[in-house]
């Protein structure tokens, strides 16, 4: 696979350029690919070709196009399809293509066994099944130790609502609504699958610190019409406090992937990123942005009494309108925040003035330096990934220093 990128071969200087990063977004490619006169046309042949050999593979994803370094397999890595509908069951194996193990069944019933007796690597998994359900086969998966490791994709046409908190907390890797795309379906078995490096994660893989940099800058340059800001993950430290750190993740899983669906469906590009706390930044046409806030917001809302719920919090507590409404309900909302560009380039000034420097191009942001461009500063959640998988902390002490 790789070894067929001959030196020479006009691709190799391209895919080196892939190879050498975990992941790589197009526009970080062609500032390269600039800088050494390969013009953009020929990076994106290039870049084609490369896939068409299966050495790399792009995701779009918050709407940025990123690329992943895949690595070079000695044997075939194996997929589990568990969809009743066969017609629909065919098409999951047609969408990933050559290059894996497939099986297919077509009974809930008979997906627990069948992992534990052929240990896939990864399984995708419809909800609404014969003889068990997509969300207790999750469950058991996971929390069974010879198999947990195992990556579930679910695809579901269940009202997502509830079904895609319910599956995310009980421990599937990604939630794909149905009717599904055959190439996002192709994408994500790919990555999780053979990208080179660290396991690939959903919500850590959204652009971060560099992206989130480049994204700030070019919104300055951008007219009026273009806004970037902030959505806060309202009350997400004493949730964490209350339920435990893991419970945390799932609720920034949760409103990552929702971000990601929205955006796919806008009409024009629009960036999302995570700060790695309770924060995600957004930008885009202000009017895309506006509908993009308010739709997230109507689905965090319409999902949240299913959160609380598995809480334990009963329906009578989450009414309103009820005057005994219990004070321990915890308060978890969505909070957007527009930045204004000329805040943002105020408190760009300062920064540069900070460092000696106040004409000098500030390339990537640190994380207290995007902080202090979007004015928060009360945030209290750190994420970090480590061996052991993702790790939340609460506490303002736990943010990362200047040099994480």
């Amino acid at each position: 696979m790789v070894s067929n990128v001959a030196a020479g071969s006009g691709l190799s200087d391209i895919y080196a350029m892939v190879s050498s990063k975990q992941q790589v977004t197009f526009n970080e490619l062609n500032d390269i690919s600039l800088s050494r006169g390969i013009p953009k046309s020929r990076l994106e042949d290039a870049l084609r070709e490369l896939e068409r050999m299966k050495v790399i593979v792009s995701r779009n994803s918050g709407g940025v196009l990123t690329y992943y370094p895949l690595q070079e397999e000695d044997s075939l890595r194996k997929v589990l399809i568990v969809e009743d509908d066969k017609n629909i069951n065919k098409l999951m194996a047609l969408s990933i293509g050559k290059g894996f193990e497939v099986k297919q069944i077509y009974d809930g019933g008979e997906a627990v066994p069948t992992v534990r007796k052929t240990r896939p690597d990864l399984v995708i998994l419809d909800l609404m099944l014969p003889n068990k359900d997509g969300i207790d086969i999750c469950k058991t998966i996971k929390s069974d130790p010879e198999v947990s490791d195992t990556i579930v994709i679910i695809v579901s046409a269940m009202d997502p609502i509830a079904s895609r908190y319910k599956g995310i907390e009980s421990g599937a890797d990604y939630y794909i609504k149905k009717p599904f795309d055959p190439i996002e379906l192709r994408s994500l078995v790919t990555i999780f699958l053979k990208k080179k490096g660290k396991r690939f994660d959903p919500l850590i893989d959204l652009p971060t610190l560099d992206g989130i940099s480049k994204e700030i800058n070019h919104s300055i340059s951008e007219g009026e019409g273009y806004s970037i800001g902030t959505i806060k993950v309202d009350g997400l430290g004493e949730y964490a406090t209350k339920f435990g750190p893991n419970s945390a993740v799932v609720i920034l899983r949760l409103v990552s992937q929702l971000m990601q669906d929205i955006t796919k469906q806008k009409a024009g590009n629009m960036f999302v990123g995570f700060l790695d706390s309770e924060i995600f930044v957004i930008a885009g046409e202000k009017s895309m942005v506006k509908s993009a806030v308010g739709e997230l917001n109507r689905e965090f809302d319409a999902v949240l009494p299913f959160i609380l719920q598995d809480e334990g919090y009963k329906s009578v507590d989450l009414d309103i309108t009820n005057l005994f409404e219990s004070k321990e309900v915890p308060k978890l909302s969505l909070v957007y925040n527009e930045t204004l560009k000329k805040e943002i380039v105020e408190r760009r000034g300062e920064i540069m003035k900070s460092k000696g420097d106040a004409k000098g191009d500030i390339g990537s942001y640190t994380y207290d330096e995007i902080i202090q461009l979007f004015g928060n500063n009360d945030l209290d959640i750190r994420i970090t990934r480590d061996s052991g998988g993702t790790r939340l902390h609460v506490g303002k002490d736990n943010r990362p220093s200047k040099e994480d």
